[in-house]
């Protein structure tokens, strides 16, 4: 994978397939690489050249360790569709990727002309703030979880109620999360403090994105309840909304085909 130095960065990127670009943004802690599992074969079979990358934060791309902000991973992105030839990307993110393509769309309408937002939301909660909370002191106390136990609160986290009953499904997935979670670099710390603007409710902002925009619910998300996709939904004009059954905040892995339908779809629209 190509390293370049972008936005003041290193920047680790992947390209596949030929044709209208689009850029594939991951969410909190994880590696583009998992968009390759299901949605690079899909959208590249489709003709289209298909970017992945690891967001600041995690390695190799630069880590970040003393901070960073949601601008400037908007900024990240931006950086390497201009790198990539510029013009207008398809830009696809889920959870903090989600944030990022909705922050772009809104600061760079120029570089995005269709942008698709999974598990999103557009205004902070007690909640998420308790949560990330909490995160940040398990990782400053220097607390390493047991490789069992952290892979079964990921998945009961993560993965709809459905999957969670599926014995054999479930069993796959504790395996390859309790195999392929390990303890938190500082990057990824820096990527967990990541807030959106201090807190502000950025949903009246949204209201002034006129990129085509697709957000996705993951009906049994409970990281990001449906209902805060809907009112980013709501607040872009136009977006179109579409909810997904029997998914957890992991839906892209969970549901890929209907998920991928979804992309398919709206991408070439």
């Amino acid at each position: 994978m190509p390293l370049a130095k972008l936005n003041g960065i290193d920047l680790n990127y992947d390209v596949t397939g030929d044709g209208p670009l689009v850029v594939l943004v991951m969410g909190t802690g994880s590696p583009g690489r998992v968009w390759r599992t299901h949605q690079v074969p899909v959208l590249v079979k489709q003709g289209y050249r298909v970017v992945t990358f690891d967001n600041r934060g995690i390695a190799p791309s630069s880590e970040c360790a003393s901070g960073m902000t949601l601008d400037d991973l908007v900024a990240d992105t931006a950086a390497l569709i201009e790198h990539l030839g510029g013009g207008a990307a398809r830009v696809v993110g889920t959870s903090m990727g989600a944030r990022v393509t909705q922050e772009l769309a809104l600061a760079r309408p120029d570089l995005v002309s269709h942008a698709v937002m999974m598990a999103t939301y557009g205004k902070t909660g007690t909640f998420r703030e308790q949560l990330s909370k909490g995160e940040k002191d398990l990782h400053d106390a220097g607390i390493e979880l047991p490789a069992s136990y952290r892979a079964a609160m990921t998945a009961m986290q993560n993965f709809s109620p459905k999957t969670l009953a599926d014995d054999a499904a479930i069993g796959d997935w504790l395996a390859i999360l309790e195999y392929s979670g390990g303890r938190r670099t500082a990057g990824m710390r820096a990527q967990i403090g990541l807030e959106m603007r201090a807190g502000t409710d950025r949903l009246a902002a949204y209201r002034s994105i006129r990129v085509k925009s697709l957000v996705v619910g993951f009906a049994d998300d409970r990281l990001i309840p449906v209902q805060q996709c809907r009112d980013v939904a709501n607040a872009i004009p136009g977006a179109n909304y579409v909810e997904i059954a029997d998914t957890g905040h992991f839906g892209y892995l969970e549901r890929p085909d209907a998920v991928n339908a979804a992309l398919v779809e709206f991408l070439a629209s």
